[in-house]
């Protein structure tokens, strides 16, 4: 599948800052930028700070006054099989050594609160049946409503039963990494969603390599282009600002080519 991309973001810098800018496609072995292009208006020099083992692509910036990004890129999206049934779950003596770090606990996922509530509620299960009775489980109890903000926990997302993408996320896996199975968040674009948007949602790993899954149910896997993965949202946010700024407007398009 070949998904057209256009992204466009206005900010104002009332004094000049430097920001990290992370709205690329991704270098994935699933996916392949077929064409793109990045221009910035007013023109500006940019350092990339590209990473050659995740294959997410950053660039770095120093900016005053007002600036309008633009991105457009064709992705081509291979075949995903990510299929959770008789997906196992792995000893941690068997896991890659890059899955170890997202076993932990962090900043929005405070994995290690939420292991009796794990175990209460999907404890008769492992693997991958394990993950997807924990998507159906937020599907069918959570609203997706703008209730939260940038300091909102994965358990602040289940004492309240709603959220929005990077909740339902953190949420997931939160809940996946209490069951002891690796989890992180990722960034992406998505074929199919509405209001269409920067999407959040979850990738685990299970059945020896990492699946991709989205807890809202809002998009289609086979339409998502990943920009990048972390612990949490703060490892993805497309724009990190050092300093100050406030954003005029922005806009995702994500269409079939």
């Amino acid at each position: 599948m070949r998904v057209r991309i256009e992204t466009r973001l206005d900010y104002d810098y009332p004094e000049r800052a430097e920001s990290l800018l992370q709205i690329e496609a991704a270098v994935a072995s699933d996916q392949t930028v077929v064409e793109e292009r990045l221009s910035f208006d007013p023109p500006l020099t940019f350092v990339r700070r590209d990473d050659p083992v995740s294959g997410e692509r950053r660039v770095a910036f120093e900016h005053q006054g007002r600036l309008a990004i633009v991105y457009t890129a064709v992705v081509e999206i291979a075949d995903r099989e990510m299929d959770l049934a008789g997906a196992v779950q792995h000893r941690v003596a068997e896991l890659p050594i890059e899955t170890l770090p997202y076993l932990r606990g962090s900043r929005y996922c405070p994995s290690d609160t939420f292991e009796t509530i794990a175990d209460q509620k999907f404890g008769n299960l492992r693997g991958g049946e394990r993950v997807a009775a924990i998507v159906a489980w937020i599907i069918g109890h959570l609203e997706y409503r703008p209730c939260s903000d940038w300091r909102t926990t994965a358990l602040e997302t289940y004492v309240q039963r709603a959220g929005v993408c990077r909740d339902f996320a953190h949420l997931a896996v939160t809940l996946c990494r209490a069951s002891d199975i690796p989890a992180r968040v990722a960034s992406v674009y998505a074929l199919g969603l509405h209001p269409p948007d920067f999407h959040a949602v979850a990738e685990v790993f299970v059945g020896g390599r990492w699946r991709l899954l989205d807890p809202t149910g809002l998009a289609p896997i086979d339409g998502l282009v990943r920009i990048a993965y972390g612990r949490d949202a703060a490892d993805v946010a497309f724009l990190t600002i050092f300093g100050q700024a406030n954003m005029i407007s922005q806009s995702v398009t994500v269409t079939a080519d």
